[in-house]
């Protein structure tokens, strides 16, 4: 994701909330939040099974500020003894909830829904749930899934806003197929994540069938439904592109979606094959304060291509920030987001890259200017890996800018210190190694060291995780600048994401 820089970098998401509402008896029992323990998010994510695939159905009835009608079911398997089953969800009406085909118990608790099957789920056993619910776009106190559009809606759900639009295992390490169905009036675009299956209209309406061919984030979940036109092109080794724009900018956006099909061509030279079944841009008509690379439809606000002050460079920075995210938090997702480093890092590192070789911007001043401001965001949002939590009720503040220029500059140092050729090397052993998987910074420390042939675990304890920036290889002369201690440190949400 990239927060926006259009304002001082200090844009943050829309903010919407509510509580799920039952309409069926509560479980027997005590309903109990439940999570697996992630540093940042405790009870994110839930225990108990590994889901393998998501289908959601949507019905939008042509009002953005409506309920929409859902039906999710997952299947999932059981890795322990299950007598209640905890999902993520927060912002519907839930109506019925099935296990195995059977009426289940359902209540909730904070932002969980638990469900109690009529009977104990044992190791190993498939598991199907399926939830008739509600999903609503309406705003309210925390950070949205659903992002309201001047034509309809689109999805943002970084870090942990999915299950306020479908019910879910809302953590990256759960990784699963997707297939979306979304049904709207006539005269609407719906587009999602990976390949179109099916379109039938019946009378007043259309619906659509998308399914992704790879795994998939939570978070990366992306339905876009709007007047929207579709516009379709060749990548790289032929592969299938399609472009969602307002239909009534089809001709002003066509310039700059020309330039993707060569931003691919570039990251393929440095990292390998583009690892999902299609790309494409989803360009909203939406004021959000930030970019996301929803997995093969990044999501960019309108007027980061209408703005006339913006320069081409920059603009096409943008546009690879959230390419190369398709490599690193896509297809590569962190195991927790404490290693959301890995994500941000390397975006920011190949955006950085890609300004130096088209527009002659040097890599080295940026991070010259990254060093000295390194120890001042250690202080206010922790080293690059172990991260400050977020700040009470701002879900997105973990996204500050230790984590953008900041872990870019890791990558420098670690580029410094193993020699380009290694560097290169492990770039492309890290995407090829954990394709379609999730990885760890612990994982990244042990690949650079066989890859280098040489311990660098201390250089990595140093460079990630001290409160310090360690010296600059190459550049003894670089110097960091003081933290004054008298004023402190206010965080900043200001970064990209």
């Amino acid at each position: 994701m990239l927060l926006s820089s259009r304002t001082p970098r200090t844009a943050a998401l829309l903010a919407a909330g509510a509580s799920v509402v039952l309409l069926a008896a509560a479980a027997p029992q005590s309903a109990t939040p439940l999570g697996i323990g992630d540093r940042l998010f405790p009870h994110l994510g839930n225990p108990g099974y590994d889901v393998r695939s998501y289908d959601i159905a949507f019905t939008y009835g042509g009002d953005n500020s409506k309920p929409l009608s859902a039906v999710t079911s997952i299947d999932a398997r059981a890795t322990a003894p299950l007598d209640r089953i905890n999902l993520d969800f927060s912002h519907g009406t839930v109506r019925s909830v099935e296990v195995n085909g059977s009426p289940a118990h359902f209540a909730t608790s904070d932002e969980d829904l638990i469900v109690t099957p009529d009977r104990a789920v044992e190791p190993g056993q498939p598991l199907r749930i399926t939830v008739r619910h509600t999903s609503d776009p309406a705003p309210g106190k925390e950070e949205t899934g659903w992002v309201r559009t001047k034509d309809g809606l689109a999805m943002a759900n970084q870090a942990d806003a999915a299950h306020r639009v479908f019910p879910c295992n809302d953590h990256p390490a759960d990784k699963a197929y997707f297939t979306f169905r979304v049904t709207a009036p006539k005269g609407l675009q719906a587009v999602a994540n990976g390949l179109p299956v099916t379109t039938k209209r019946a009378g007043a309406t259309t619906s659509w069938v998308y399914r992704t061919a790879h795994p998939m984030a939570t978070e990366l979940a992306q339905v876009s439904i709007g007047r929207s036109a579709v516009l379709h092109q060749k990548g790289p080794h032929g592969l299938p592109m399609r472009d969602v724009v307002p239909a009534k900018d089809t001709k002003v956006l066509r310039p700059w979606l020309a330039k993707t099909p060569g931003q691919i061509a570039w990251m393929e030279s440095k990292v390998g094959r583009y690892p999902f079944e299609n790309y494409g841009l989803l360009i909203a008509e939406a004021s959000t304060g930030f970019e996301l690379e929803t997995q093969t439809l990044s999501l960019f606000e309108r007027e980061v291509f209408t703005r006339p002050e913006y320069p081409k460079w920059y603009v096409e920075s943008i546009m690879v920030h959230e390419l190369a995210h398709q490599w690193f938090g896509d297809s590569v997702s962190p195991r927790t987001w404490s290693d959301l480093w890995l994500n941000e890092g390397h975006a920011t590192w190949y955006e950085a890259l890609y300004t130096e070789e088209k527009a002659h911007a040097p890599i080295e001043k940026r991070m010259r200017n990254a060093y000295s401001a390194s120890d001042r965001w250690r202080a206010a949002g922790g080293p690059p890996a172990a991260p400050k939590g977020p700040t009470h009720g701002e879900k997105i503040s973990i996204f500050r800018p230790v984590v953008y220029d900041g872990s870019a500059l890791v990558l420098y140092a670690l580029r410094q210190e193993i020699g380009k050729d290694a560097f290169g090397q492990l770039e492309r052993a890290w995407v090829s190694t954990h394709r379609d998987s999730t990885a760890t910074t612990d994982d990244f420390v042990t690949l650079a060291s066989q890859i280098s042939g040489r311990d660098l675990t201390g250089f990595f304890q140093a460079w990630l995780y001290g409160e310090k920036t360690p010296p600059m290889p190459g550049h003894p002369d670089w110097k960091v600048e003081p933290v004054q201690k008298s004023q402190p440190v206010r965080k900043s949400q200001s970064a990209q994401k």
